[in-house]
């Protein structure tokens, strides 16, 4: 569990397509530096999460640490696309002190989604985003959260169907804090959205499955009166 407040920014030091060590596994593995200051408190098989991807700590010394990458992690988010030298943010699970200043973050990657446009606004930056995987978006709501490379961030704005976005705003601070703010229209970043969204959605099919279609019909009729009579007003 991580809390979507980047600690530091790593640097890819090693990028092994097969590496046939006890710790490589004899798959992709990925060596970070640049974050000494994270692995102070390190542990072998600590959770850490690199571009909000959660992955196991294999080896590590003073000044880097290495993980495996499995072949559905490489096909579920944008870490296939790094190379040495590449820059990513990172985070550790959260302890029993951590301070929550994000939201509830798994580093189970949902989609990847594509920068469609940077715009300046003040000192700030506006991101436009589309997920590869459209249904996500019915998770995504404005003011609510979602987590982009391992970020915590607010949603600003959201339009729904077959070619929806989102946009999310980083403030001067988070730009400096942060991969995505390096990062051009036509890149990628990794999504979660709040799984608070899932198990409420989850909840509430479950309930009316349970009840039977007469309830589920009548909520029906209860969103189709709603939205009829917000039409009217327009």
């Amino acid at each position: 569990m991580f809390t979507g407040i980047v600690e530091t920014i790593g640097t890819v030091s090693t990028l092994e397509k097969h590496d046939d060590t006890s710790s490589g596994g004899g798959g992709t593995s990925l060596t970070i530096s640049d974050c000494a200051d994270i692995l102070t408190d390190a542990h072998l098989g600590d959770s850490i999460s690199i571009n909000g991807t959660c992955l196991t700590i294999t080896e590590f010394t003073p000044q880097d640490f290495k993980v495996g990458v499995s072949p559905e992690t490489l096909r579920r988010t944008s870490l296939g696309s790094l190379t040495t030298g590449s820059t990513v943010n990172l985070e550790r699970a959260v302890s029993a002190s951590t301070r929550m200043g994000g939201h509830f973050v798994q580093g189970h990657v949902d989609t990847i989604a594509t920068i469609l446009s940077v715009t300046p606004d003040g000192n700030a930056l506006t991101f436009r985003l589309q997920p590869r995987e459209k249904e996500v978006l019915r998770y995504v709501v404005d003011k609510g959260y979602v987590t982009l490379d391992g970020a915590s961030l607010t949603v600003t704005q959201v339009e729904d169907g077959v070619d929806g976005w989102w946009e999310v705003m980083l403030i001067a601070y988070t730009q400096e804090r942060v991969v995505m703010a390096g990062k051009k229209a036509g890149e990628e970043v990794n999504v979660e959205v709040d799984m608070v969204g899932k198990y409420v959605e989850k909840s509430v099919q479950g309930y009316f499955e349970g009840k039977g279609g007469g309830d589920m019909a009548m909520l029906e009729k209860m969103v189709g009166r709603i939205v009829d009579q917000r039409l009217q007003k327009l």
